[in-house]
């Protein structure tokens, strides 16, 4: 398997795990299903993301901190629309997730799939 396929795979799972995570915030539990289905997406678009970065540059520690980076922009994102309910921000409880969540997706596709094979010059 490629690395963008890695990644794509890997931020897609991990993103409903992140989503998964508003469980512990009751006044969004309602809205559990659809939360889930976004963090998927954003999950999905992190590991896009870092699995083309991984394919350019071949190193662990560069790879979790661009995935956890991109994680945090894009929670960071979703955390600036308040609580249609509320009106409320939950900077906290997206953000943590969605940086953990991406690091590990930025971690994935660094150990896993393969890397492109070299292209010859004619």
């Amino acid at each position: 398997m490629n690395k963008p396929l890695v990644g794509v795979i890997a931020g897609t799972i991990l993103g409903a795990f992140d989503g998964a995570t508003a469980w512990f915030t009751p006044a969004v539990r309602p809205e559990i299903a659809a939360i889930v289905a976004a963090s998927s997406v954003k999950g999905l678009l992190v590991g896009l993301a870092a699995g083309f970065f991984a394919r350019k540059v071949a190193s662990e520690q560069k790879g979790i901190v661009f995935g956890a980076v991109m994680g945090l922009i894009l929670a960071g994102l979703v955390a600036a629309m308040p609580d249609e309910k509320t009106g409320e921000h939950y900077w906290f409880q997206i953000m943590i997730p969605g940086f953990i969540f991406g690091a590990l997706t930025g971690y994935l596709t660094q150990r896993m799939g393969t890397a492109p094979a070299a292209q010859r010059q004619s």
